[in-house]
């Protein structure tokens, strides 16, 4: 299959490339000067790409956007969430409208926040949207992926906390357990729809021919609090999680970014990804937790 994918460089985008290449021909998009026959300048701010990129994909795989930990929200950061999830969609779409040959299939990235905070309630892919800045984004991202040409499917793949050592949430969780002083944040009794690096690329590639459009969660199949998940990687690598960080402090240091990041509750669930036949290779916290020991001592 032609895949042209954007957001290549970014934690999820990098390991999707290394998944890929070996079955595939991925494309990578990128704003600056082009290294080499596989990348493809573009600038999604201008709405600039050249059509003929867009011809040659059976498929297109979007996974642009600023970092949601990024920076602190700032009037002038939260534009810049709205604006390089919307703008790069937009791109793509007009892009698609354009095209002589559409591709068959479109993947543009959601994220579990289109739920916002929703305490204990079981959310699925038919689940209404929340009144979060992040639900906003998510509404305002999906809507424009949803423009695509008709005979183009959609799937708008809402993922979860993405646990990578490269990045996102693990480290942050990781690094004091490793020094005997491992934290949990707020309450910990939050629901965390996380998922492992490894089984999100994999459900990526699974929705290139899945039979599913609209909506699918991206998160394991088995939710957890995020106390369970610190229990289990403390477990995993031997170390006590002593300590509690006061979800008052965590605002007070990080603002609005503290609670819609860390503290907020989505009791996600994967039931398109598992009804069309998906499994995980990380479905639980323990295997979660013996994943990320396997991979930092191998």
């Amino acid at each position: 299959m032609r895949i042209l994918l954007a957001g290549a460089s970014g934690t999820i985008g990098t390991a999707l490339v290394r998944r890929l290449e070996p079955n595939h021909e991925v494309r990578r998009l990128v704003r600056r000067a082009p290294r080499g026959p596989q990348e493809i300048r573009w600038n999604p701010a201008a709405g600039d790409l050249d059509v003929d990129a867009v011809d040659w994909a059976d498929a297109v795989i979007n996974l642009s956007g600023a970092g949601i930990a990024g920076g602190l929200w700032t009037r002038s950061y939260k534009e810049t969430l709205y604006s390089s999830r919307i703008t790069a969609t937009r791109t793509l779409v007009e892009a698609m409208g354009k095209s002589a040959t559409p591709p068959t299939v479109f993947v543009s990235q959601s994220a579990s926040g289109y739920y916002g905070d929703r305490g204990d309630d079981v959310l699925t892919e038919s689940s209404s949207s929340g009144g979060t800045l992040l639900a906003d984004i998510c509404r305002r991202w999906e809507a424009e992926a949803l423009r695509a040409p008709a005979g183009v499917r959609v799937v708008l793949a809402r993922t979860g906390i993405v646990m990578s050592e490269a990045g996102g949430a693990l480290p942050k969780l990781l690094i004091p357990i490793r020094f005997f002083a491992g934290t949990s944040l707020g309450s910990g009794r939050q629901w965390w729809p996380w998922i492992s690096l490894d089984d999100e690329v994999r459900a990526l590639e699974f929705l290139l021919t899945a039979p599913l459009s609209g909506p699918v969660n991206l998160s394991a199949p088995v939710p957890a609090t995020l106390d369970t998940v610190t229990l289990q990687l403390g477990e995993a690598f031997h170390r006590p999680v002593w300590f509690r960080v006061p979800g008052a402090l965590l605002k007070i240091a990080m603002g609005q970014l503290a609670y819609e990041l860390l503290l907020i509750s989505s009791r996600m669930e994967p039931r398109a990804l598992t009804r069309a036949g998906f499994t995980f290779d990380q479905p639980t916290p323990e295997a979660l937790a013996a994943w990320v020991h396997r991979t930092a001592t191998s």
